[in-house]
């Protein structure tokens, strides 16, 4: 049961000008699921996307990043879910190119002009000649209206769809942004098992597109974590439409690009907690601040530690406060220079630690009372600088270890 994450409404989500959507039942790994996407991308738009920093990527990430490189432009993505075509070898990539193949002919672009994308089990080989037969009714279904679809059509493990959409006023017109993703299980910082792709109807320069998603990511996908784990098949998809009518955003930092930025940012977190919510046998959804740091590096190492670790996350599925745990994260995460003597612990309200020991005031009842809310946040002070960042994680629950020992049966 994800936490405090109901499904989307497919009448809240708007139709981005330029993109349409079509899903199918291709019978990838199981029958009568929708398991088939393609997204069709009208001429004029831009696309950038940024991936897994696994080095044992698969096979449609690879070829995502050759036809990247190519400089063609995007028009098509196709996707898949149940088969990872990760750990495949050269039949892998050899399968992820014919379907870009198979696209392609089907809509007389060239092949660098589909990008492929696979989430699922790993070291299977991709059965490309059922996605082929399902191309035609993926094809044919294709409408604008169809992002709830496709957020059903990528799930893996995650037991809710998620989607979103928003409005905001660029250059005196009103643009629209509606993204999707999936994941629930090896997600952690640096990109993990999901798949994002965010579009927007607004007018984007390609020249700052790539800045832009990196940017996106940085700020939502990249401070996700459920296990710690890092996936092969990571991707997140920026697309721009160009159809809003307004003078293209040429800079990030000028006004409306700060406003495009901050809207697009908004969709990317929701989506991006969608995750956490749902991660595998999630119960509760845990924001951990650091703040007085030196870096926001330094600041992000300190909270990833804190969200990585499986003593800290069993305590909070138990709403156990054995918050030295949290403390001993603190120690470990890397500062080789960390004064103990200034740190700061709070549990939402509640003052834990404060100079490096015991919160006088503080009393375990309080603690408890806090680590069983559903939602909960860790507050932790270096006392070193004025920098601060955000992780969000999950506790680790017993339905973690079941759903990942049962999940390819």
């Amino acid at each position: 049961m994800a936490v405090n994450l109901p499904a989307p409404v497919a009448a809240d989500l708007h139709p981005v000008p330029g993109v349409r959507i079509g899903v199918t039942e291709a019978g990838i790994r199981k029958a009568q699921r929708k398991d088939l996407t393609v997204v069709l991308i009208e001429p004029g738009a831009s696309v950038s996307a940024v991936f897994t920093r696994n080095r044992f990527c698969a096979a449609p990430v690879q070829v995502c990043r050759e036809h990247l490189a190519s400089g063609s432009a995007v028009r098509a993505l196709v996707i898949n879910t149940g088969n990872a075509n990760a750990g495949t070898g050269a039949d892998g990539l050899q399968r992820a190119r014919s379907t870009c193949e198979a696209v392609a002919s089907r809509l007389g672009l060239r092949a660098q002009e589909v990008w492929p994308f696979s989430t699922g089990v790993i070291m299977e080989p991709l059965p490309v000649e059922r996605i082929v037969a399902g191309l035609d009714a993926a094809i044919a279904a294709a409408r604008e209206d169809r992002w709830f679809d496709a957020a059903l059509g990528i799930m893996t493990t995650d037991t809710v769809p998620k989607a979103f959409s928003a409005r905001a006023q660029i250059g005196g017109k009103t643009v629209t942004i509606t993204g999707i993703s999936k994941g629930a299980g090896m997600i952690r910082p640096n990109m993990a098992t999901m798949l994002g792709f965010i579009a927007t109807d607004a007018c984007v320069d390609p020249s700052v597109m790539q800045q832009l998603c990196r940017e996106l990511a940085d700020g939502s996908f990249n401070c996700v974590t459920v296990d710690g784990d890092t996936s092969t098949n990571d991707s997140l998809v920026l697309i721009a439409t160009n159809r809003a009518g307004h003078v293209p955003v040429q800079a990030l930092d000028s006004a409306d690009g700060k406003a495009l930025r901050a809207a697009l940012l908004g969709v990317a977190r929701q989506l991006a907690h969608a995750i956490v919510r749902d991660g595998e046998g999630a119960t509760k959804f845990i924001t951990i601040q650091v703040e007085g740091g030196r870096t926001v590096d330094e600041c992000r190492l300190v909270a990833s530690a804190i969200a990585h670790s499986p003593l800290v996350k069993t305590a909070f599925f138990a709403s156990d406060p054995n918050l030295g745990r949290i403390l001993a994260a603190v120690g470990y995460a890397g500062i080789e220079d960390l004064d103990q003597a200034l740190i700061e612990l709070h549990l939402d309200d509640v003052h834990v630690a404060t100079r490096g020991g015991r919160h006088p005031a503080y009393q375990e009842s309080d603690g408890q009372r806090v680590m069983k809310q559903s939602e909960i946040t860790v507050r932790v002070g270096l006392g070193r600088g004025t920098q601060a960042a955000t992780v969000w994680t999950c506790d680790l629950s017993h339905d973690y270890v079941s759903i990942n020992a049962d999940y390819r049966s």
